[in-house]
């Protein structure tokens, strides 16, 4: 069975299961909720920040960004596909699953590449709509690249470790040290701030403030950004995988 039936089999399904969930049905807007506020809220308080207290906000524009949309964005569509997978937990779908003509590596690939997709098209709608900096689609290119593995490699941590739904958003609360990391790695001192790259999600922002800066050899750090999620993603899959067979 291709990606692209199991896409038609399922996406109509976990459409329905998201417009039913309180939860997951306004998280998805969230991204572009954000993006509009930042729009049209930030620039008012540049001013105001800057008229009272001669602070000029638009040199922390780039921390901004890599937070709300490098980080958040993939940790929302995480968060609602891993939210999914709990609930299918819970109602033994995935038991039933393993009786189907649908492969469970088919299943997982599904649930991996569906928050990648996600996480990477709407990168080009964010940027854009936030409108703080000039639209450079090499840097939005870069990174979504460098950020769309964080969605899945969040999506099958709930859906591994957290037991229900209940687990899966106190997991979510906890988790958001790994958002902040990186906004302290950025003011830390100099030869500091890579010890801060322990945290996957650390590279994806680093990815965003270099292309920023106009720094040369970006390229590694997106290799590095996307390998090492990817490969936390592979240990997710791996331990969501024996969960399933208990």
């Amino acid at each position: 069975m291709n990606l692209t039936t199991i896409f038609r089999s399922l996406g109509p399904i976990d459409l329905r299961s998201i417009r039913r969930d309180s939860l997951t049905s306004w998280m998805i807007f969230l991204p572009v909720l954000l993006a509009l506020v930042m729009r049209w809220g930030v620039p008012a308080i540049t001013t105001r920040l800057m008229e009272q207290y001669n602070f000029d906000l638009v040199q922390y524009y780039p921390v901004l960004l890599a937070y709300f949309f490098v980080g958040m964005c993939p940790m929302v569509f995480g968060a609602v596909i891993g939210f999914l997978l709990l609930d299918e937990k819970d109602d033994r779908t995935l038991t039933a699953l393993q009786v189907t003509p649908l492969p469970l590596n088919s299943y997982i690939l599904y649930r991996v590449a569906v928050p990648i997709l996600l996480t990477f098209g709407l990168m080009f709608v964010l940027f854009p709509l936030a409108n703080l900096t000039p639209f450079n689609l090499r840097t939005v290119l870069l990174t979504a690249l460098a950020a769309a593995p964080m969605a899945p490699m969040l999506a099958l941590m709930f859906g591994s470790v957290a037991q229900n739904k209940v687990q899966g958003f106190a997991l979510m609360k906890l988790t958001g040290f790994i958002f902040i990391a990186p906004v302290v790695a950025y003011f830390a001192p100099a030869g500091w701030e890579l010890a801060f790259g322990i945290v996957p999600t650390y590279w994806p922002m680093k990815v965003y403030w270099l292309l920023y800066e106009g720094a040369a050899n970006v390229w590694l750090y997106v290799v590095i950004a996307f390998v090492y999620q990817l490969l936390v993603t592979v240990y997710f899959a791996r331990r969501f995988y024996k969960v399933l067979h208990q």
